[in-house]
């Protein structure tokens, strides 16, 4: 029986950026913190993105896009903790680096990662989530979520190495 997998690159995005928006600055409100320009910057570039980045590579992507921007690195770094908090996003930890963060607002997915690389692969699998949801109730556990992430090393690098 050969399994059927769903491999992207890129799930879609369930909102628009204004609805992200207003959720943005409801979270903002509700913590009893200012909504800046410099916030609306780290939400924008992680909406155009869409991938899995380090808080290193948003600031940079931000100082990129916004060369006059006044974002620090510690406003990066506490937005996206408050934004993991708040389940805004969703914070991937390979081995090869730091944490990596993704909008929590795509399609649900899993990630499968080079442990040489680093290479994240999404994907969605029916079988898969029905054999969680199946262990989930065989131990009394309604299921309200999950993530899961598989560590691998990737083609190109198994070639690479003669793995």
């Amino acid at each position: 029986m050969q399994t059927e997998y769903k491999i992207e690159t890129e799930f879609k995005c369930f909102v628009d950026y204004r609805t992200l928006l207003l959720d943005f600055k409801k979270i903002i409100k509700n913590n009893k913190l200012k909504f800046t320009r410099q916030r609306e910057q780290i939400l924008r570039e992680l909406f155009s993105l869409r991938t899995h980045i380090t808080p290193e590579e948003l600031y940079q992507k931000i100082h990129d896009s916004y060369p006059k921007s006044k974002t620090g690195i510690a406003t990066v770094y506490r937005t996206l903790l408050l934004l993991e908090k708040e389940n805004f996003v969703t914070a991937i930890v390979s081995e090869k680096d730091a944490k990596r963060y993704e909008l929590a607002s795509k399609a649900h997915h899993d990630h499968i990662i080079c442990k040489s690389c680093g290479l994240i692969v999404e994907f969605s699998n029916d079988d898969v989530e029905k054999i969680q949801e199946i262990t989930a109730n065989s131990l009394g556990f309604k299921v309200v979520g999950h993530s899961m992430q598989i560590f691998g090393i990737c083609q190109k690098c198994q070639e690479k190495d003669n793995l």
